[in-house]
């Protein structure tokens, strides 16, 4: 495809709002900005200004760095039973999770600082340009499709938490129901607040009306978020890991984020064993996948005892640590949380990775703005020592791992997915994919996944009737055969560009389109 750029991403109204900055004559940043606040009113249960994310960035041929705007745990703890904190089960349908909401599970959100700070060093149009396709989509309503009425379903308790939330995503059509697929879903107050961000700029989030109403809510009903919290917080520009892949050069999130460090540690192991012998979806594929899945998984808990610290790369990347990893490996056979993704490239050699997420919500809008806050120090996944146990003010760590991938004859990709810990393996996948089964990048994200955690097999539907998983079964008894495609297994939103021009993939588990600027409606 030809074009200015593309985007893929997770919902039409996300990936429209950036490909129209791009044809009005914006950076792949500018675009990634608009898109990511059009995801926040689009994309409701996966992004919003209460949450926090990580932007991957090359701009022309600088170096490529990371920001990190992901939350930040409490300046101030408070004892437990003063604070708002319950359970609520999330159904998947094939599997169910235990998330916990309420004020108490809040972080300082970083979205509007990590946006805020993208544009200050990245964009090039102004801020009120880049928020008014957010503020138009908020205030004349976008329609709710399947997967985000999914989604809905999935996370309803969180939804119907409060009588405020009731009444903000009530169906219009269905009395006594959340919004369905279908439904025109309006949010005229998260618009007044975009609005209040493109006059008043950051300052009115961190520091001025909104702080004000978020530190007087926690502090009548059970939340950990002072006036401190936010206006010391801070998006952090990092250096990101860099290794090579069977000769391909790959960028991945830093630390204190673990989702790329333990991508990184996944893909060393499959490089000690060479290229694949197997086809794929064969026993002896689907074996050494599912045992490097459950050797990083090992190595997790190994260099990172205390759940909320960040990985040290040092550790986990350490050549005699791998080569005992290793070992254990090559006898392998023949060599939602809720999250959103968004890439962007540009005809400027620009590239924009940008991965957010809100938790699933904590159940609570903050008065007459139209956000709900972030759920994350109620996630398992963030917290697995326990919660209560997180180490104050300090970037929790994530899964979170946008990346970049340079070929050797100067193709890119850039890539990312939602899916709590289920990013790692699906990026994993799709690099596996492209570059040891050489598949087309459409392909290499709808091929069907797999995912190992804690002794878990969980198998997607898809795999053809030729695929023998009797031989993968056997070796892991507890497992979990899925009847359908699921978000489950991630979301891969990823964008290319080689010889041929721009192309890109929008992953179907979680709504992915793609927009080629220059050309609307190509996909």
């Amino acid at each position: 495809m030809n074009g200015t750029g593309v985007v893929a991403a997770g919902h039409p109204a996300t990936a429209e709002a950036a490909a129209a900055v791009l044809e009005a004559g914006g950076n792949a940043f500018d675009a990634v900005i608009a898109g990511q606040f059009a995801a926040c009113v689009a994309e409701p249960v996966l992004c919003s200004l209460g949450g926090g994310g990580f932007l991957l960035t090359r701009k022309g041929r600088d170096p490529v760095q990371a920001l990190d705007f992901f939350v930040q745990t409490p300046l101030r703890k408070r004892p437990p039973e003063e604070i708002e904190f319950l359970p609520i089960v999330a159904d998947f349908g094939d599997a169910q999770q235990e998330f916990h909401i309420g004020l108490g599970s809040v972080a300082t959100p970083g979205m509007v600082a990590g946006l805020f700070a993208a544009h200050r060093h990245y964009a090039s149009l102004p801020m009120p340009v880049l928020l008014e396709p957010a503020i138009r989509l908020a205030r004349e309503g976008v329609r709710v499709n399947a997967l985000q009425a999914y989604a809905f379903r999935i996370v309803g308790a969180i939804y119907a938490h409060t009588e405020e939330s009731r009444q903000l995503y009530a169906s219009p059509t269905r009395p006594g129901s959340l919004v369905v697929e279908g439904d025109l879903l309006r949010q005229t107050q998260l618009a007044d607040s975009l609005e209040r961000l493109a006059a008043e700029g950051e300052s009115w989030f961190y520091r001025g009306e909104f702080a004000d109403l978020v530190v007087n809510r926690c502090r009548r009903e059970g939340g950990l978020l002072g006036p401190d919290d936010l206006r010391r917080y801070r998006a952090e520009i990092r250096e990101p890991v860099t290794l090579d892949y069977r000769g391909n050069r790959i960028w991945i999130n830093p630390p204190p984020s673990s989702g790329g460090l333990l991508l990184g540690f996944a893909l060393t192991l499959l490089e000690n064993l060479g290229p694949p012998h197997a086809a794929f979806g064969s026993a002896g594929h689907l074996e050494r996948m599912a045992g490097v899945m459950a050797l990083t998984d090992r190595a997790r808990l190994e260099v990172q005892p205390d759940g909320d610290a960040p990985v040290d790369a040092r550790r986990l990347l350490d050549p005699g640590l791998l080569a005992r990893y290793l070992e254990e490996v090559t006898g392998l056979g023949p060599a939602m949380r809720g999250t959103t993704h968004l890439s962007v490239m540009d005809a400027g050699g620009n590239v924009a990775s940008l991965t957010a997420s809100n938790g699933e919500g904590c159940g609570v809008l903050i008065p007459d703005t139209g956000v709900m806050l972030n759920n994350m120090l109620g996630e398992q996944d963030l917290n697995p020592q326990g919660f209560f146990r997180w180490s104050e003010d300090q970037r929790l760590t994530s899964m979170m791992a946008p990346t970049l991938l340079s070929r050797p004859d100067g193709s890119e990709v850039a890539l990312g997915s939602g899916g709590s810990n289920r990013i790692r393996t699906a990026i994993l996948q799709v690099l596996v994919n492209l570059l040891d089964f050489d598949m087309p990048l459409q392909r290499a994200v709808d091929a069907s996944r797999i995912h190992l955690e804690e002794g878990l097999l969980s198998v997607e539907a898809g795999f053809g009737a030729e695929v023998d998983l009797d031989p993968l079964l056997a070796r892991y008894p507890n497992h979990r055969i899925w009847r359908e495609r699921s978000l489950f297994f991630g979301g891969v939103h990823a964008v290319g560009l080689g010889q041929a021009g721009f192309s890109g993939a929008g992953d179907a588990r979680r709504g992915g389109v793609v927009r080629l600027a220059g050309a609307p409606g190509a996909s």
